[in-house]
């Protein structure tokens, strides 16, 4: 997410355990929904504009991402938005931005809890009911023939638990006699979307004219509810269960599959750490999703903790390994320069807006995935690569193309010098080491890159910015976006190590 020199050295001083017992610690901010509340998003807006639309949802976003206390916390809740994947740009309901707002609210009120109490929450969630559209969704109808929707049925099985192949519990693919084998059937999906049936938004006391009913989750309608037995995954929810009932049964079906385990761990290991991680890695975290030590499954705060300080993660020897890493999401990138150097909203406005236009801006921008495979795929392998004849996955260069490439480069030259909306950054230390290039190409490099731009790259840096004017204060500042620039295009930049 990124760091300044002051929360870098509050880690030397107490070590990762202490850093992130301080994370875990760290109370939560004020949530997006009150947020958008507190700016007066809750009313119609002219023409019903706040109603149909989704002002404020990008700001409010964006400022928990650059500027909330509790790092960790937003690091995570982004990973799980890119695992359990929804997209405000498929909303068409009303009071989108409460919806998509409150949707990571969820996420990260559970970002340290328990993933099988996540599962629950999402899937009751208005914003999940409507993106995989199972809103609405009715029980068999004898008389047309036809079936619930079977959209959420599917994919809560496929990208949110268990994945499409079974696995062993170090994330490699578990054989019968040599080959793969799948997790479900078609008559799977077809007995959980059963499931699925009754659910809809809750307007009751508030109607429609006020944002609350995308704040709560989604009730029942028994009239629509299925309340047959459901049968999936070698298991049967009984008959006569009540929609609530019969929802908690499916989960807990669904999450004591040992799938469970090292389907998610891989994610969360790939979106924090690695692309790539060893088998070992992958079972010593599912080990612990499996259980914490206590007994319990799917306790995020010690799985985040596994994945943090594993030797893997931790051990310097990777840093000149080929093999170990991951591109940096574009996303990520920016809040590195945010948190690095202080970037705030003087008017609270945090007026980023949408950052998806690949040619103009970051070409990512979060909840704005295009589709519920999220933004590139955890498989991604670029075509007729060294990674692709090495047997490497990199997920991130699904985002990576020519147009991306320069357009984030133009995007961040101009977000370093002028801002973005009122989002500035503080260049104060960097300003007195501006007429040295050597001393200020490698305090960038430090706090911004962990010092891993390399000295044949600084070097051609330093002559870039050794050639510019200096000696005055506007001199200063063109020399420090420029070194700012030229880091966070650096390749040791962008790959994360």
């Amino acid at each position: 997410m990124g760091a300044d020199r002051a929360h870098m050295a509050s880690v030397q001083a107490g070590g990762y355990p202490a850093w992130l017992d301080a994370q875990f610690a760290t109370p939560q901010t004020m949530s997006r929904c009150d947020w958008l509340v507190s700016k007066g998003y809750d009313a119609l807006g002219v023409n019903n504009s706040y109603k149909n639309g989704t002002t404020g949802f990008d700001a409010c976003v964006w400022r928990k991402l650059l500027a909330s206390p509790d790092t960790l916390r937003q690091r995570v809740t982004l990973a799980l938005s890119e695992i359990l994947v929804v997209s405000i740009n498929s909303l068409s309901g009303g009071w989108r931005a409460f919806s998509a707002a409150n949707y990571l609210d969820i996420l990260e009120n559970n970002a340290f809890g328990n993933y099988r109490t996540l599962l629950q929450q999402v899937s009751t969630s208005p914003a999940m009911g409507e993106f995989l559209t199972f809103r609405g969704n009715v029980k068999y109808n004898a008389a047309t023939g036809a079936l619930p929707d079977e959209n959420y049925a599917r994919e809560v099985m496929q990208l949110f638990t268990i994945g499409l192949l079974k696995l062993n519990m170090d994330g490699t693919p578990a054989l019968s006699g040599g080959q793969q084998q799948e997790t479900y059937a078609l008559s799977d999906i077809t007995g959980l979307a059963r499931v699925f049936t009754g659910w809809d938004w809750d307007t009751s006391g508030t109607g429609t004219n006020t944002p609350d009913y995308q704040r709560r989750p989604m009730m029942q309608v028994a009239a629509r509810h299925e309340t047959g037995a459901s049968t999936f995954l070698g298991s049967t929810v009984p008959a006569g269960l009540n929609g609530v009932d019969c929802l908690t049964a499916a989960l807990d079906i669904i999450f004591s599959h040992p799938n469970v385990a090292p389907f998610v761990s891989k994610q969360l290991i790939q979106r924090l750490v690695t692309s790539n991680p060893s088998p070992a890695y992958v079972l010593r975290v599912a080990s612990v999703f499996q259980n914490d030590g206590t007994g319990i499954k799917g306790n995020l705060k010690a799985v985040v903790r596994a994945i943090l300080l594993d030797d893997e993660a931790r051990n310097s020897a990777n840093l000149t390994s080929n093999t170990f890493g991951k591109l940096r999401e574009p996303m990520l990138r920016f809040t590195a320069w945010a948190r690095a150097y202080g970037a705030t909203s003087l008017s609270d406005a945090w007026a980023i807006g949408d950052t998806s236009d690949p040619a103009t801006r970051l070409g990512q921008s979060p909840l704005r995935s295009p589709t519920v495979f999220n933004f590139f795929r955890p498989g991604y392998v670029p075509p007729n690569s060294s990674l692709s004849r090495s047997s490497l996955v990199a997920p991130e260069f699904q985002l990576a193309n020519e147009s991306s490439v320069v357009g984030y480069v133009n995007y961040v030259q101009g977000v370093i010098s002028v801002g973005v909306g009122d989002v500035k950054a503080d260049y104060t230390a960097l300003l007195a080491l501006a007429d040295n290039a050597q001393s200020l190409l490698d305090e960038i490099n430090t706090v911004i890159a962990a010092g891993q731009v390399g000295v044949d790259t600084i070097a051609t840096f330093r002559a870039a910015v050794d050639s510019m004017p200096s000696g005055t204060a506007s001199a200063r500042a063109n020399r420090v976006y420029a070194a700012l620039v030229l880091i966070m295009a650096a390749p040791e930049f962008q790959v994360l190590k």
